[in-house]
């Protein structure tokens, strides 16, 4: 049995790498991961220097793009960050979509053949994670890897995905927020976020499956749609969205700051207290 990865409760995604000090500073605020998106490089060069600053954080990709990044030099990578700092690295994979890849076919046998390099190359099961929406990439997760990383879902698409993953893998949804009260501003900020979304099938197909209708995936995004993937309010109430992911069935939420870099610590550090993780 594919043992789950010590993640703590609650990670930080971001779309780049942050920089080491920044990386310090989730740590010392009790963050248990950082989950470095945007589709990086197979050298995964980001991570040694974020592993260097701090002692106990874990840091994964969320996600290596198999179309960009080839599995034998994403393995060679692994294997030099494995080397240098044991256990702390988590390798996440997964497709992208059709709309950003010109060279895309289909979608679950890449997936599987990149796996299958993986396993050649030695990269352990229990040190990768697949990005998983739907129900048979879901299932694959839970057979071939740690277990899945879903993208911009709800806690009802958490207990759905908890139901096929089964309880041995690992669940990290990466849920968006803005710590505003001010609910247009906030609206207009995930709006911003989502509305690259919105023209991808994948992410519509799967808001479908959760039960959205025409309106709400139509752009700019209806309210309810925005508000069920963006959290948005005090403190309190942004903490209370999040816990509804683990309350569902997640092992470890990874939280996406919408506002840039400037808004990032000072909206973690805002959010720790209530989280619980001082």
């Amino acid at each position: 049995m594919t043992l789950k990865p010590e993640l703590g409760r609650y990670g930080v995604w971001t779309g780049g790498s942050p920089t080491p000090a920044q990386a310090a500073e989730i740590e010392r605020l009790g963050y248990g991961a950082i989950w470095v998106g945007g589709s990086p490089a197979a050298d995964l060069a980001f991570a040694e220097p974020l592993l260097a600053a701090t002692s106990t954080l874990s840091v994964a990709t969320g996600i290596v793009n198999v179309w960009s990044a080839p599995a034998g030099p994403v393995a060679e990578s692994f294997h030099r960050i494995d080397a240098a700092y044991p256990g702390r690295f988590l390798l996440g994979v997964g497709v992208g979509h059709p709309e950003a890849t010109a060279e895309y076919r289909s979608p679950y046998e890449a997936l599987v053949d990149y796996l299958d390099a993986l396993d050649a190359a030695g990269v352990p099961m229990e040190r990768r994670v697949l990005a998983a929406l739907g129900p048979r990439v879901l299932r694959l997760a839970a057979e071939r890897s740690a277990g899945a990383h879903p993208y911009l879902t709800t806690p009802e698409h958490t207990a759905h995905a908890r139901e096929l993953l089964g309880p041995a893998a690992l669940l990290a949804p990466e849920h968006k927020v803005v710590l505003s009260t001010d609910v247009a501003a906030a609206r207009t900020a995930g709006r911003d976020a989502v509305g690259f979304y919105l023209r991808l099938s994948n992410y519509v197909n799967n808001w479908r499956r959760l039960g959205f209708g025409d309106d709400d995936v139509a752009a700019p995004g209806s309210d309810r749609l925005i508000d069920a993937v963006i959290a948005h309010g005090t403190p309190d109430s942004v903490a209370a969205r999040l816990g509804e992911h683990l309350s569902a069935g997640a092992d470890h939420v990874t939280i996406q700051v919408l506002g840039g870099w400037k808004a990032l610590l000072p909206t973690l550090t805002e959010l720790a207290e209530p989280l619980g993780l001082r």
